[in-house]
């Protein structure tokens, strides 16, 4: 496979994550500029933000959980040379899950659904690193 098949679906994970983090810096600004939130109510990190800012949070902070195995193992893929058409399929699958997963974060938030979401992203992350571990240990 080719670099750019094998990095895209990296760099659309990437892109989502700066776009939610884009999301939520321009929400927390609007909040302070417009004093509905004061500096002093979120300095520490309380948990003084409105539900819906709160929601984009985490959200983003998700980003920054399973997908950091995602980018790991793409490394690990290319290094390696192991980074085949299956990979790169399942990669896409991953991201198309994740983006998903983002966006039912960030609109109902209805958690069944997001939580089936994230359980298939984490299955088809999961087999992948099964396959990786398995054609390095086996030598296939």
């Amino acid at each position: 496979m080719s670099l750019q098949a094998v990095l895209a679906p990296l760099f659309v994970q990437v892109v989502l994550t700066f776009a939610l983090l884009v999301w939520l810096a321009y929400q927390r600004v609007t909040l302070i500029s417009s004093g509905v939130v004061k500096r002093t109510d979120i300095a520490l990190r309380e948990p003084n933000w409105p539900a819906r800012t709160l929601q984009l949070q985490n959200a983003v902070s998700n980003q920054f959980e399973v997908p950091v195995l995602f980018y790991a193992l793409t490394i690990l893929s290319i290094v390696t040379r192991h980074a085949d058409l299956a990979f790169v399929i399942l990669a896409w699958v991953f991201v198309l899950l994740r983006i998903i997963h983002a966006s039912i974060h960030v609109t109902d938030n209805d958690v069944r659904r997001r939580g089936l979401t994230f359980i298939a992203a984490t299955t088809v992350l999961m087999v992948m690193w099964i396959l990786f571990m398995l054609r390095i240990l086996l030598g296939i």
